[in-house]
């Protein structure tokens, strides 16, 4: 009997291993399935197995939210990067957009941020992982204004250039099937920092990246963009950089969890061609 019952599930086991091959869309669906149940029974430990997400110190603060997850950088109170992926099940729009901007739970009380350290005409509360990317689910919708997800951008920036590129990553992810994204701010040390903010200085990041890949078969490729934060015109053309030129920049690593050949090979383009 004992090897009866050994043998289905042996059949068993083989059959879910081919349902959910780790590189398959369906497998990278079911983790971040894992992620979101995970944080909805207060778990919030990153996978760090997931491609969106850069090589992670020990020491870094990390977040699993339902929809994304950050790193968040306590001293600039904003986060250092926000990963996720989108897929085109996830743009069917079945919840409308929350706007309940609110301090995240998960960081210590003296150092959380609400929505009213942003009461400044000059700069929005600029999402990383962008509400029109989460509208798939109620609590990804509502956990995405989180103020760890947000950052300080200029009006023209938020409104214009950045929405073009979120905009562009939604019809890329309809095309490709699935595209591991991931953005955040960046700080030029040679400039005098700005800040906003009373009781807690929020830093005014000085630019934004944001690193988007593909791995259909046979069309594998990633791009980079990097906008500076302010009024300039920044088309998709003049913003666009290779992921090498954004790890440069950065510091950062980047799909680090893919085979060395193709990590190398598509980090090393970024033809824009190739996505429109």
């Amino acid at each position: 009997m004992k090897a009866v019952i050994s043998f289905f599930l042996l059949l068993f086991f083989a059959g879910s291993c081919k349902l959910f091959n780790k590189n398959s869309p369906a497998s990278q669906e079911k983790k971040q399935n894992t992620l979101a149940a995970s944080w909805n029974s207060g778990n919030r430990k990153a996978d760090t197995r997931q491609i969106e997400i850069p090589a992670t110190a020990p020491q870094e603060l990390l977040i699993a939210h339902a929809g994304h997850t950050l790193s968040y950088d306590i001293s600039k109170h904003n986060p250092r990067w926000v990963a996720w992926t989108l897929t085109p099940d996830k743009l069917i729009k079945r919840y409308p957009r929350r706007n309940d901007f609110r301090s995240d739970e998960n960081i210590p009380s003296k150092d959380r941020i609400d929505k009213y350290a942003y009461d400044n005409p000059v700069y929005d509360r600029g999402h990383m992982c962008p509400s029109g990317d989460v509208r798939y689910d109620r609590q990804a919708q509502s956990d995405c204004f989180y103020m760890t997800n947000i950052c300080p951008q200029i009006k023209e920036l938020n409104q214009t250039w950045w929405e073009h590129v979120e905009s562009a990553t939604r019809r890329w992810a309809q095309r490709e099937g699935m595209v591991y994204i991931c953005c955040g701010p960046v700080y030029h040390e040679n400039l005098p920092p700005k800040t906003l903010g009373r009781n807690i200085k929020v830093r005014i990041p000085d630019a934004f990246f944001k690193v988007i890949l593909s791995l259909r078969k046979g069309h594998e490729k990633a791009i980079g963009f990097y906008y500076t934060n302010n009024r300039d015109r920044q088309t998709m053309e003049y913003a666009k950089r290779t992921v090498d030129e954004i790890e440069d920049i950065t510091g950062m690593d980047f799909f680090y969890n893919l085979p060395d050949e193709l990590e190398e090979r598509v980090e090393s383009r970024c033809n824009l061609r190739e996505w429109n």
